[in-house]
Parts: C-alpha cells; sequence; structure tokens
C-alpha cells in the first residue's frame, strides 16, 4: 500500500477520534458545572480541560477570562486552534478527500456530510445550541463513520490503517482524560459520601460510555480504585487502555513489514505491561506518573508508526 495512501486513512481517523473525544471531555466538565455546589471548582474544571488538550498557552494568547462559555468556544469553534473540534473535522474531511477513491460512498458522503454541517456552526448559534445535544450530535457523527467504515470497506490493509489511527487517538485521549478529572475528583472521594460525588464520578464514566459497563463489571458503588481499574485494565472496555492497545498490537503484527520491528517492539512492550498489570502496582507506582509515562510511550509509537509506515514529516 502506499505510504501516502495509509497516511490520509491514518489521520482521517485520528482527526475524528479527536474531535469526538474532545467533546467527551468537554461534556463531563459540562456536566459537572451543572451539579449541586460546584461553582466553586468550575474555573479550575476549565482549566482542566485546556491541560488536557496542552492548550492552555493558547488559549491564554486570546485574552479570553476562563469561563465554561469562552473554553468551550475556543475548544469547539476556533478557527486558529488546530486541535478544535472545527478543525479536526476539517482536517478529517481533507484527508478523506485527498483518498476518496480508496473511501467507499458511504465513508466519504458521512464525512462530508459532517464537515458541511459544522462549517456552518458559529459562536451565535453554539451559544443558542443545547450543548447536550451539539455533544451528541458530535459523537455519532464519529459512530456513524466508524460504523459505515466497519460495514462497507474492504477489511484490507487500507481498512487497518483506519482502524490503528482510531485506537492510538483513543489510548492518548482516555489517558488525558482520567489523569486530569481523576486527580481533580479525589481530593473529593473519601468514601463518595456525598450524591455530589457519586454523580461526578457518574459523569465521568458516562464521558467514555462507561457508566453502565461499570455496574455491569462490578455491581457495587462507584469507588475511584475500581474508574481506574475499569479504564486502564479491563480489556473487555472498548476504551480502556487495554483494549486499545490490544487492537494497535494485533493491527501491527498483520501489516509488519521489513522496517516495522521498531513499531512493533514498542506496542508489544506497552501492551505487555497493561495485559500483565496489576491496579495495586500502579498505584503503588503512583496513577499521574504511570499515565504521563504512558501518554510518552504512546506518543514515541506514534512517532515510531509514522516513521515505519507513512509520509515523513519534513525538516
Amino acid at each position: 500500500m502506499l505510504s501516502r495512501t495509509a497516511d490520509h486513512l491514518y489521520w482521517m481517523a485520528r482527526y475524528t477520534e479527536r474531535a469526538e473525544n474532545t467533546v467527551r471531555m468537554l461534556d463531563v466538565s459540562y456536566r459537572m458545572s451543572l451539579l449541586p455546589g460546584a461553582n466553586g471548582g468550575d474555573t479550575e474544571s476549565w482549566s482542566a480541560i485546556l491541560d488536557i488538550s496542552e492548550l492552555s498557552e493558547a488559549f491564554a494568547r486570546t485574552g479570553r477570562p476562563l469561563s465554561a462559555c469562552d473554553v468551550i468556544e475556543f475548544v469547539v469553534l476556533d478557527r486558529d486552534n488546530p486541535s478544535s473540534v472545527w478543525n479536526c473535522l476539517r482536517a478529517a474531511r481533507e484527508n478523506a478527500h485527498a483518498v476518496r477513491g480508496t473511501l467507499t460512498a458511504e465513508m466519504w458522503e458521512t464525512t462530508n456530510a459532517t464537515w458541511l454541517e459544522i462549517r456552518e456552526m458559529t459562536p451565535q448559534k453554539l451559544r443558542a445550541t443545547d450543548l447536550g445535544e451539539f455533544f451528541e450530535w458530535v459523537k455519532f457523527r464519529s459512530h456513524l463513520l466508524r460504523g459505515v467504515t466497519f460495514g462497507t470497506m474492504l477489511h484490507d490493509e487500507a481498512f487497518k490503517f483506519v482502524r490503528l489511527g482510531t485506537f492510538l487517538e483513543r489510548a492518548d485521549n482516555t489517558a488525558r482524560l482520567l489523569d486530569v478529572k481523576y486527580h481533580s475528583l479525589l481530593p473529593k472521594a473519601e468514601g463518595l459520601t456525598s450524591s455530589t460525588d457519586f454523580y461526578q464520578w457518574g459523569a465521568l464514566l458516562r464521558s467514555v460510555s462507561a457508566f453502565e459497563t461499570y455496574r455491569h463489571v462490578y455491581r457495587d458503588v462507584i469507588t475511584p480504585y475500581k474508574v481506574a481499574e475499569l479504564l486502564i485494565l479491563n480489556a473487555d472496555m472498548p476504551r480502556s487502555l487495554h483494549a486499545c492497545l490490544d487492537e494497535i498490537n494485533g493491527i501491527l503484527g498483520e501489516i509488519a513489514s521489513i522496517h516495522s520491528a521498531e513499531a512493533a517492539r514498542q506496542a508489544g512492550e506497552l501492551h505487555a505491561t497493561l495485559h500483565y498489570g496489576r491496579m495495586d502496582d500502579i498505584f503503588d507506582a503512583g496513577l499521574h506518573p504511570w499515565l504521563e509515562r504512558f501518554l510518552v510511550r504512546i506518543n514515541r509509537l506514534g512517532d515510531s508508526i509514522g516513521e515505519n509506515f507513512l509520509v515523513p514529516v519534513a525538516a
């Protein structure tokens, strides 16, 4: 397969997944801001959103106040923010257009229609829109593209690069969300004695579509330890780090070449860390340092995949 085609498919998937995960992070903060007694931590919560996406400095340069409305507009619609939802969906569409002949008609129509709709969104329209409904719309469009990809695209190498981009991006975003939100909630988590604590942890689980899954797996009250365990080590949870590395490691094994040994080694090593890991050991080492190391390693893996399979980035 041509590396340029693989590059466009990989980044189409990554940008679509990034848009979805961005609104998931916004959604959990928005839900928490509506809870009783949430006013005191409002600024901290929206600052955490910027920290997750490494956008704090870019937002500060805009001169906007650190408020829910301004952070949401910046993260969703700002044309100068390369990680905004608007720019992610634009980039996904551009990458899809570049390899339109490789995509099925349903894939192209879904990606293009999503871009055409969000292209018309303005700050004024966003403020007049029910934010919960808008976040659900972005997630639905991402789900729709994954569904038509799986259901209509030939499951060949092109399909594998789409999946590779999806799961690499998902692993990165799940780790970022867990790292920032877990520690912002943990000081309040002593026994989860209040209803507010319960709903805040419930909102975190809902942000990764894991609330019902948690209830099914643990059949117990929500505890910080078990939330982390579900999102890190549970291989049956689709957005867990373990599940993402299962997919990445398997795909790299299927598309292996004489040049991909380093990417395969990194993926296998990271997969083994999760497959044989124990939460007690992770907590003993410190969850925050462990997640920071994971983010460094998953980004190094992304770099290796780029060097081994995709179009080299110009110096």
